[in-house]
């Protein structure tokens, strides 16, 4: 992700005075600890949970007889800048009381677990190895993945989900957002451990883009790297916002795509499931109701059928996680939950006519 896969910065302020520690403030409570200034924490990738997952995940390149292996720093969330090969890992993985606060903020936190922050470490890597040798601006690069200059769509992206031109590695198909995440998607399937992507991608166009690679790192894995820099844009010890200010800005810029954003509109449909909240269930009844609903809604609006199942999901989810009962009839719930994914339908589909005309 070249800047990040929400391709904005949340934080460019940066300031010349050293970074100062607060006392114990991983023992703050979270209205407190939400006052801090970031650049205040301290934090470090060495001595935290990370500097293990960094080791390990050098290992794994080392095992491809990978020579380069990109510096890792804390930033304000996954990225590698823009041709330069460095990874910054969100600041919050640095420490468990800040997974924490991003769970309660986000509901979820990006690469907590080992296994998803070392499967998105390979797919940062594969930016860093793109711009470390420049190899977006060989022909064969060109031929496969498309023009790097290509411009980013801003959160959104038409994807093709069945499609056999693409690797899937991340969610969302998000190596078909951009030529340069196409390349990093598919650096990171072939450095996966243990994956027989040769036979998992038999008869797919992609695979054509998997040994490109595999030729490509016996050139020049095993020699040293044309671009080299030390440069930390977007540095967690620089950033003077608060965790307050962070969030609300990643919040307000993600939208759609942040999982507590339809929770209003839900919360206007069903009823929270505390002290006598009624007793049956919302999502039993969504999961009753889903084809049909589908089949209605996708007959009236522009997007696939798959783009408006993949709305459901995300809802469905929610209900499940707010522990949502029925608090109007079944037809007045489905005539408002109707409503509700008709009116989010047409918001997407007029962020993506902007986006075309940029």
């Amino acid at each position: 992700m070249t800047v990040g896969r929400s391709g904005k910065r949340l934080e460019s302020a940066a300031s010349d005075h050293p970074p100062k520690k607060a006392a114990a403030w991983e023992h703050l409570p979270d209205e407190e600890l939400l006052k801090v200034r970031i650049r205040e924490l301290g934090l470090s990738v060495t001595a935290s949970s990370l500097e293990t997952r960094v080791e390990k995940f050098h290992r794994e390149l080392a095992s491809k007889g990978l020579e380069f292996k990109p510096a890792f720093y804390l930033a304000d969330e996954w990225l590698c800048p823009d041709r330069v090969p460095i990874i910054g890992l969100p600041f919050y993985l640095a420490h468990p009381r800040l997974v924490s606060l991003e769970k309660k903020m986000m509901l979820e936190a990006e690469g907590d677990t080992e296994s998803w922050c070392l499967r998105l470490m390979r797919h940062e890597a594969g930016h860093a190895f793109n711009y470390a040798y420049r190899l977006f601006a060989r022909k064969g690069w060109k031929e496969l993945f498309g023009a790097f200059d290509t411009p980013y769509f801003n959160v959104t992206y038409p994807a093709k989900p069945y499609s056999k031109r693409f690797v899937v590695h991340l969610e969302n198909h998000y190596a078909q957002s951009h030529p340069d995440e196409d390349f990093a998607e598919t650096f990171a399937v072939w450095l996966t451990p243990g994956l027989d992507w040769k036979s998992r991608y038999q008869g797919w166009a992609a695979r054509e883009k998997l040994e490109f690679i595999d030729r490509l790192m016996l050139e020049v894995g095993a020699t040293p790297p044309r671009v080299k820099s030390v440069s930390t844009p977007w540095s967690a010890e620089r950033m003077t916002s608060t965790l307050e200010n962070y969030y609300r800005r990643k919040r307000r810029y993600l939208g759609a795509e942040f999982p507590g954003y339809y929770d209003s509109g839900l919360l206007r449909i069903f009823a929270a499931g505390d002290v006598g909240a009624p007793p049956e269930k919302a999502l039993p009844f969504l999961r009753r109701h889903r084809k049909p609903l589908i089949d209605g809604i996708a007959g009236f609006v522009p997007q696939r059928k798959y783009d408006v199942d993949r709305l459901f999901e995300k809802l469905m989810l929610r209900t499940r996680n707010l522990d949502l009962r029925l608090k109007h009839s079944p037809e007045k719930s489905l005539m408002q939950l109707t409503a509700l994914m008709t009116s989010v339908l047409a918001s997407m589909k007029r962020i993506k006519e902007r986006h075309a005309e940029k």
